[in-house]
């Protein structure tokens, strides 16, 4: 990912806390040996059951505690490919927070 210096444009809300990575990349599709391919399984139970509805915009707004949960990579590059390029919450997971950085995802 190229690091980001400005973003402007339309805001998606996640209205939930507590979101962790595996409710946003479910495990089952964390078997790829690129890293691409993951946009397309973001939030996938929610989606798929009509949870949420989101569209690709380059900020998503959600509750407290955003990316609890694994420590692996995948969440950011899934977040990123969908199409955001930032995540505004009031707290991170301290993982989820330092691979967000390494990426250059804000």
């Amino acid at each position: 990912m190229e690091p980001i210096s400005t973003i402007e444009g339309e805001v998606a809300f996640l209205d939930r806390s507590d979101v962790d990575t595996d409710q946003i990349i479910p495990k089952q599709f964390l078997k790829r040996v690129e890293r691409t391919g993951y946009g397309e399984f973001l939030f996938y139970d929610w989606m798929r059951d009509g949870e949420i509805e989101l569209e690709a915009h380059p900020i998503l707004v959600s509750g407290r505690n955003f990316g609890s949960g694994s420590s692996r990579e995948h969440a950011v590059w899934a977040l990123h490919q969908f199409g955001f390029q930032a995540v505004i919450a009031p707290s991170f997971s301290d993982i989820f927070y330092s691979n967000s950085t390494k990426n250059g995802f804000l």
